[in-house]
């Protein structure tokens, strides 16, 4: 399986495009070909337990890998996860499913993801002979920051050097990042929004100059975000995962198609679903649920994506988002993979903060794509109607979702069954939670976190129970003009404790 660039690059092997993590022309890798799975396949792999499953849907992207060694990476990846189905499908109500992905090490999706990469990159790095050290860089809206950071924490061979927007993450998300263990992480608070963050990311990636330097000095940086396929790859298997599970249970039919309603902001995790059905899961349509940051119901509506326009801090942190970087392999397809239009539609938007497709391009995604937004009052109150009336307690990015989940339903009748995605813990965000279901939220951080489990039937986890007591690592706050400057010196800082 050989990865191509959606800018145009030359084709890699998906141990190359792992160890990359940003194409050097600045595109993303994507599959040179979906690889496809027959319906006897998935018939046999509804029996398979988590990790199993897990090698198998790799194992078809990355299949230099061998069978046996991811089987030992996903193994040891799901035994981080508190719950022995790793992801567990709750059905609330009637006609509500949840796909709780919050079970990891630190309490959001991106642990899925980020228990495996570094097992992925470690294993990269073997088959190709490298040896020099990797800085993964990374730019979070609030929970991929956490989860690289305990992912690569004291990994050989790596460093990890994390962005986040200092008054752009929850109290917890922002205590979880600043007070984390490890010899080789650092954090960065940055003045700005995460698109600042991430934009700083890419020129880093793009800077030839720069990347030499630290070629010199034995360091590559890769990433840990979405852009990398290793970050994507993952997110794909609990789509499948969710489907046998409500297959098993005799929710549906096996073989009949189901519909998948997904928070987004940098639309890695909906873009993992439209993967799954290329490879052949029966998906019906993804429902790309928006915060008030809605650029991308707005784009879904009318083909237009403009960043040029108010960011908004809301309750759902880690969907502030307007510049949503997944969005360029769905555009890649949509365009027939022609690498040279995405291209320019990414040179508009950076240059001009704004692009339109084409009607037939914009009819190509909302085949399967479909976008709703939830403004702040709605996220609320659906926490708050769940909490109340099914005794259910989600985070306000899975209360998007679930409104999202009934607005569509609403709007177009639709009856096919559909698995919410629940993407992270309530405890990480307790007094938004607490405001919503009309408790207290008196006392501090760890007054409300105390409060939310004396209300609830959710046990707080020790990782976050202990964090108001953890002494905080890192309070360096940067400017723009200064993020390269503090990546190159923490490369030298890095290569000099080797």
């Amino acid at each position: 399986m050989r990865y191509i660039s959606t800018r145009g690059g030359s084709a890699v092997e998906g141990a190359e495009a792992i160890v990359r993590g940003l194409a050097p022309d600045g595109g993303l890798y994507v599959p040179e070909s979906f690889p496809t799975v027959t319906a006897e396949e998935l018939a046999a792999w509804r029996e398979l337990d988590y990790p199993a499953l897990a090698a198998r849907v790799l194992e078809r992207f990355l299949p230099e890998f061998g069978l046996e060694r991811l089987q030992k990476i996903t193994a040891a990846s799901a035994s981080r996860f508190s719950e022995e189905d790793v992801v567990p499908l709750v059905k609330i109500g009637d006609g509500a499913y949840f796909l709780e992905l919050w079970h990891g090490p630190t309490h959001a999706f991106k642990d899925v993801a980020l228990t495996t990469l570094p097992l992925l990159l470690t294993a990269a790095k073997e088959m190709l002979g490298i040896t020099t050290e990797t800085m993964i860089l990374v730019a979070t809206s609030g929970d991929t920051g956490k989860a690289a950071l305990e992912g690569f924490k004291d990994v050989a061979g790596t460093r990890c050097a994390v962005l986040y927007p200092s008054e752009g993450v929850s109290e917890l998300q922002r205590l979880q990042m600043t007070t984390q263990a490890g010899k080789n992480v650092r954090v960065f608070g940055i003045r700005g929004n995460f698109d600042d963050a991430q934009a700083a990311v890419k020129r880093i990636f793009t800077d030839e100059a720069l990347r030499s330097e630290l070629a010199a000095r034995g360091v590559e940086l890769s990433s840990a975000n979405s852009i990398n396929l290793g970050r994507l790859l993952p997110q794909v298997v609990y789509y499948f995962s969710a489907y046998f599970d409500l297959a098993n249970a005799g929710e549906i039919e096996f073989g009949s198609k189901i519909d998948f309603c997904v928070p987004t902001g940098n639309f890695g995790d909906i873009l993992a679903g439209y993967y799954a059905k290329r490879m052949g899961l029966p998906v019906g349509r993804l429902v790309c649920a928006s915060n008030r940051n809605n650029v991308l119901t707005d784009f879904l509506d009318d083909g237009v994506y403009t960043s040029d326009r108010p960011f908004f801090k809301t309750i759902s942190p880690s969907m502030d988002i307007l510049v949503s970087s997944n969005l360029e392999r769905l555009l890649f397809e949509a365009a027939g993979r022609d690498a040279a239009r995405t291209a320019a539609l990414m040179k508009a938007l950076a240059e001009r903060k704004r692009y339109e497709i084409s009607e037939s391009e914009l009819a190509a995604i909302t085949e399967t794509f479909a976008g709703y937004c939830a403004t702040e009052e709605e996220t609320r109150e659906t926490i708050a109607d769940y909490f109340d009336d099914e005794g259910y307690l989600m985070d306000p990015h899975t209360a998007v979702a679930a409104h999202c989940f009934w607005q569509y339903v609403e709007e177009t009748g639709s009856e096919t069954p559909a698995v919410v995605l629940s993407t992270a813990s309530p405890y990480k965000f307790a007094k938004d939670v607490l405001s919503s279901i009309g408790e207290s939220t008196e006392g501090g951080i760890e007054a409300c976190l105390a409060r939310l489990e004396a209300i609830s039937a959710l046990e707080m986890p020790r990782t976050i129970a202990e964090l108001p007591s953890l002494a905080v690592r890192f309070s360096e706050i940067l400017d723009a003009a200064e993020i390269a400057e503090a990546v190159r010196a923490y490369a030298e800082e890095s290569h000099g404790e080797r």
